[in-house]
């Protein structure tokens, strides 16, 4: 259950993993300003309807023991893919299908197991993530003091880097057991409607959690494994 609950919370950073990013070098002067990229940005995300991810955490953010994490996920909340936890001081790969109201979950040895749909108002609802109210563009919106930093190159995409900081009241909707408040950064598409590329979050210790976004509004089609 807190697996889950972490599992997808995580991708509500949409949205940044440690990609290398080439600057442009282009003056401040001539770069867009932050709080509309921003706004055109959590409007934009809140009609997403699908999304791969990419989740990597650095370091050690109290409260989480996600490492890492590769998957597709709709906005209705189904998702599918691989997974890196910490458990006991040992990092365990694992393979997720959430479909509908039930969990499926593969660790390194044996089949699936199955959370039963009758605990899943115990478990964090993954459709939070690409919910206008809840999710990503919650998190856009709720950015304090953004600011246009340059225009950057990330995987190959055009993007302006905006930074910011977001309250753990806000973080905790999607990251449960967070305990403090973050710098984050967001680097938007120059083109279109600004969607996010890619985020991280810097916490204590020098620690963050990075994120990714590809393949928006590719068809995504989970189904429970036999």
């Amino acid at each position: 259950m807190v697996i889950r609950r972490i599992l997808l919370g995580m991708l509500a950073l949409t949205a940044a993993v440690t990609a290398g990013c080439t600057s442009d070098d282009a003056p401040s002067e001539s770069l867009p300003d932050g709080p509309a990229l921003i706004k055109d940005a959590a409007a934009a995300t809140g009609d997403i309807k699908s999304t791969h991810f990419t989740l990597q955490v650095n370091g050690t953010v109290k409260g989480l023991s996600v490492q890492s994490l590769d998957g597709d996920l709709t906005k209705q909340g189904d998702a599918k893919g691989t997974g890196t936890l910490k458990q006991a001081g040992q990092l365990v790969e694992v393979e997720f299908v959430l479909a509908g109201d039930t969990l499926y979950l593969k660790g390194p040895t044996g089949g699936y197991q199955e959370i039963p749909a009758a605990l899943s108002s115990t478990l964090y609802d993954p459709s939070a993530v690409l919910d206008p109210e809840r999710g990503v563009s919650k998190l856009l919106s709720g950015l304090r003091n953004p600011v246009t930093q340059a225009q950057e190159e990330v995987e190959g995409t055009q993007t302006y880097k905006v930074t910011g900081q977001l309250g753990k009241d806000v973080l905790s909707g999607l990251l449960p057991g967070i305990q403090s408040d973050a710098d984050v950064t967001f680097w938007l598409r120059t083109d279109g409607e600004h969607l996010p590329v890619k985020a991280s979050a810097a916490f204590p210790d020098d620690a963050t959690v990075d994120v990714t976004l590809s393949d928006v509004d590719k068809p995504v089609t989970v189904t429970p494994p036999a």
